[in-house]
């Protein structure tokens, strides 16, 4: 009889945007000697920091943080090179006796890595891809979503109109292949997965994500914001820039082309609507445990939602051994 492998115990603390994941996530690595990976596709590029909502040195109170903040905005980096990458820092972390924990709110990131998803090699196509670009320059990002949901709807409901580089990608997977990328995951030979993972996710009432979301959008406003746009646009080609939230709703402004309080309500807007594909694609997954925050005392309940993660935590996970 084959002995059983031992997987590693991985914290997962996931969920939509501005839900407290960062802080939680920093709250549990203090208690159980933990070390944090990233897992937002965004907070993985240089310079976008005020955008993309990256936790300063502050935040992160000397717990390490991986995969955040390591690559030029012009880099490819896929979803197999992220589960490639945060594989070798979840056994990094494991073999020096700390918790990994996996933090952030790109489901298919997550999903990939605690399932061990093999992806197959799709290889480019450099006319097809120039050709969705050119479509979506004169178009617009929504309308090439709007082509990727016919195609595939799983992998559009969780990207975002600004999201082009990766929305042409899941087109050009279904171009070259005739298959979705979802399609392609089924099909792919599935290992077991190393992981024993525990998923938790803050649970707030809709209308009070709205609220936070729209404060957090001011609060990235008076910490500079526009400024960092501008200078993203001076210095990156405009695709890439585009693919941030908080960037090309500005352009207009920048641009002279409308008024400011224009663009900051399509902001919200846009980052509401985000929240919302996050908040469906994690629904998909029963292995998450929500810790619900009661409305109208947000901040008092903080303290129990740690307190609820400990508990949990302690359940599934001696952190003395």
């Amino acid at each position: 009889m084959t002995e059983e492998i031992k997987k590693i115990f991985t914290l997962v603390v996931c969920g939509p945007t501005a839900s407290g994941k960062t802080v939680l996530a920093v709250h549990l690595a203090e208690v159980f000697g933990g070390e944090i990976i990233g897992a937002d596709s965004m907070q993985i590029y240089k310079g976008m920091d005020i955008a993309t909502a990256k936790p300063t040195k502050e935040e992160l109170r000397g717990v390490p943080h991986h995969l955040i903040d390591f690559l030029e905005p012009e880099e490819p980096f896929s979803v197999a090179d992220y589960v490639e990458t945060a594989r070798k820092k979840v056994n990094e972390i494991h073999k020096k006796g700390k918790l990994p924990i996996i933090a952030g709110g790109t489901g298919l990131y997550i999903n990939a890595l605690m399932d061990n998803i093999e992806f197959p090699e799709v290889k480019a196509n450099q006319v097809f891809r120039f050709e969705m670009q050119n479509l979506a320059e004169e178009k617009g990002g929504a309308f090439i979503l709007k082509l990727l949901n016919e195609q595939d709807p799983e992998t559009a409901s969780m990207l975002h109109e600004n999201n082009i580089k990766r929305i042409i990608r899941a087109l050009e997977v279904k171009h070259v292949t005739g298959r979705t990328i979802a399609e392609l995951k089924a099909e792919s030979r599935l290992n077991p997965s190393p992981y024993e993972p525990l998923m938790l996710a803050i649970d707030f009432p809709r209308n009070v994500l709205y609220e936070r979301i729209d404060k957090r959008v001011d609060e990235m406003l008076s910490q500079g914001l526009l400024e960092e746009a501008k200078r993203f646009y001076a210095e990156h080609n405009p695709q890439t820039a585009a693919q941030a939230i908080g960037y090309k709703e500005l352009l207009p402004f920048l641009n002279g082309e409308a008024a400011l309080s224009d663009c900051i309500e399509k902001l919200k807007k846009s980052t509401r609507n985000y929240a919302k594909r996050q908040i469906t694609w994690f629904k998909k997954d029963p292995r998450i445990h929500y810790l619900s925050v009661s409305e109208g005392n947000e901040n008092g309940k903080f303290a129990e939602i740690c307190e609820k993660a400990e508990k949990l935590i302690t359940r599934f996970y001696d952190y003395n051994q």
